[in-house]
């Protein structure tokens, strides 16, 4: 694995030091956090640590939010049919089990229908067999949501069909928009909603936010729908900053007191115990709903998220518990061989790019294999297999390069690709692969810079070990929920000496102990760092990157480092 490089926050000094004088309780490395992300006065720090429902921004603020609104009433009180379409992914699938659930609190069951597109037969978007369901069971509105913004060919379509089309998204929209009754996407040209980074769930949000009010129903009826916007934002990775931030932690305490009967029964195949938090649902709760997409049909997902009756509810989670237990067999045999077959290439070692194929690896985990393949080769990723006539794949990107303008460039080997900036897919016909990878290193050669190429941690503060106490520990805690834009803060100790105490545990992992002057030591844990480890002299100073973690056995609390990286000391 490559050495990371260490990106130290450097807050201005001046506010860091008016907030310390402001908030004597939060210690100098707390402020020169705090003013690291934006939160440099009382007000936005009060926003910060007391989310409320107040914070909610208005509904109709949307874009075309008050024309769905009239579409969907008019539909109600008509009797019409609706089909709500959604993507495959947690996103989608939440999206399509949180409107269904209000559209049938307040309308007959039996008009509403939902549509999820078979990952490996339809693809991503709007698909022609979801159009042909909603003619077939006469629907005379259609209801995309988490896709649509740049589906141009299918809503032509479905006007033909003499359907109504409201799309609900959040991804980036193309040059131009399809032709719709409404578009509620907070990206789209002209839209002043003033946050602009909801999950497709969270547009879903805002749209039974503006119907109960256009019902004169209670709004507070809504917020126990948030279970799943929660859910949503852990899985999609969106920043959780600004609306999303109240959002999640509502949602948070929604799932830690009142989920939903199918959400209820996922959490329990994992025997958690205590409270839920943003980690738990991006890395325990969201790979079991996608797994069902990946390995079978994302509908039972949809199906589970709906489900009232618990028994029901726990034989369909346990369905989505066997799909990712699955998934993650799939997930290491693939990686293994893929990694097994970069060490015998010989030429490997001189290129930029990493594109891999075998005719033998499941579609539905190559994606989650080439972030694998990033993670111990830093560099543009692309894995492929076979998928009937075709070679299909998915490319992930590293920190600061654009992969779908690379993969753009190379499109005349393509026959489809699409995705942003981070993430992409593409297939071409076998005859092309060559061609392709030739192509793709030669573009990602001449122009990503070698600083694209090297991983990097960022660090918030630098902290002594002597100032990690439980005040500072709980004053973390209560930053959460974490993820993008507001990840777990890390810090950074420098020159320090392990311990006699520190050894290796396993066969990957390194316990380490510090010693404190005057004090109790602390414990840390480094994850897969043996060799790393190794490669240190004994009894050398090292630098550790770390967040703080509780540690509690046999009753016992204490406070232990997580460790992200260390180095030999480059400081004296």
């Amino acid at each position: 694995m490559k050495e990371k490089r260490w990106i130290i926050a450097t807050p201005e000094r001046e506010k860091v030091q008016q907030l310390k004088n402001q908030f004597n309780q939060f210690d100098e490395a707390l402020c020169a956090i705090f003013v690291s992300r934006g939160l440099d006065n009382a007000e936005k720090l009060q926003e910060y640590f007391r989310p409320d429902y107040s914070l909610l921004h208005n509904p109709f603020l949307m874009k075309d939010m008050q024309l769905a609104v009239e579409r969907i009433l008019a539909a109600i009180n008509s009797g019409e049919r609706i089909v709500l379409f959604g993507d495959y992914d947690v996103d989608g699938t939440t999206a399509v089990a949180t409107l269904y659930r209000f559209l049938t609190s307040v309308y007959e069951e039996a008009n509403i229908f939902y549509y999820i597109p078979d990952r490996h037969a339809e693809g991503y978007g709007i698909s022609r067999k979801g159009i042909a369901f909603a003619k077939t069971i006469g629907a005379s509105l259609f209801i995309s949501l988490d896709c649509g913004t740049t589906a141009i060919e299918e809503a032509e379509l479905i006007k033909e069909k003499n359907i109504d089309l409201i799309i609900c998204d959040h991804h980036l929209p193309g040059d131009a928009l399809p032709i719709a009754t409404a578009i509620l996407n907070p990206k789209q040209p002209g839209c002043s909603y003033p946050y602009k980074e909801l999950s497709g769930c969270g547009v879903a949000f805002k749209l039974i936010t503006a119907l109960s009010r256009a019902l004169k129903t209670e709004e507070t009826s809504v917020y126990k729908y948030l279970d799943l916007v929660a859910t949503s934002i852990g899985a999609d990775i969106v920043p959780i900053t600004g609306e999303n931030r109240v959002l999640s932690q509502l949602g948070l305490e929604v799932i830690n007191t009142s989920p939903a009967t199918g959400l209820k029964a996922l959490i329990n195949t994992t025997e958690k115990k205590g409270a839920i938090d943003m980690y738990f649902i991006s890395f325990l709760i969201a790979p079991r709903i996608n797994a069902a997409g990946r390995l079978s049909h994302a509908k039972i997902a949809v199906e589970l998220l709906l489900e009232n009756d618990p028994v029901k509810a726990a034989g369909l989670a346990e369905q989505l518990n066997q799909f990712n237990n699955e998934r993650k067999q799939l997930d290491e045999t693939i990686t293994k061989e893929a990694l097994d077959i970069l060490v015998g290439d010989k030429s490997f070692a001189r290129k930029k790019t990493t594109v891999i194929y075998c005719d033998q690896w499941h579609k539905g985990v190559i994606g989650i294999v080439a972030s694998r393949l990033i993670e111990n080769y830093y560099r543009p990723t692309i894995v492929l297999t076979k998928d009937g006539d075709l070679i299909t794949g998915s490319a992930r990107s590293v920190s600061g390069f654009d992969l779908h303008k690379a993969i753009s460039h190379c499109s005349t080997h393509l026959e489809k690709f699409g995705g942003h900036k981070a993430a992409a897919g593409l297939s071409m016909i076998p005859e092309n692969y060559d061609e392709f990878a030739s192509h793709f290193e030669a573009i990602v050669s001449e122009t990503i810079t070698e600083e694209s190429l090297s991983p990097k941690i960022y660090i918030d503060a630098i902290i002594n070990l002597e100032d990690i106490t439980f005040d500072l520990f709980h004053t973390i805690s209560s930053m959460e929920p974490f993820g993008p834009g507001n990840y777990k803060p890390v810090f950074a100790s420098m020159h320090i000496l392990p311990s006699n105490w520190t050894r290796i545990v396993g066969d990957k992992h390194v316990r380490f102990h510090f010693n404190i002057p005057g004090m109790k030591g602390i414990n840390g844990i480094a994850f897969n760092m043996k060799d790393k480890f190794e490669a240190i002299a004994q009894n050398a100073f090292i630098d550790i990157a770390f967040t703080i973690d509780e540690n509690v056995w046999n009753g016992n609390s204490s406070l232990q480092l997580k460790i992200i990286d260390f180095r030999a000391s480059q400081s004296l």
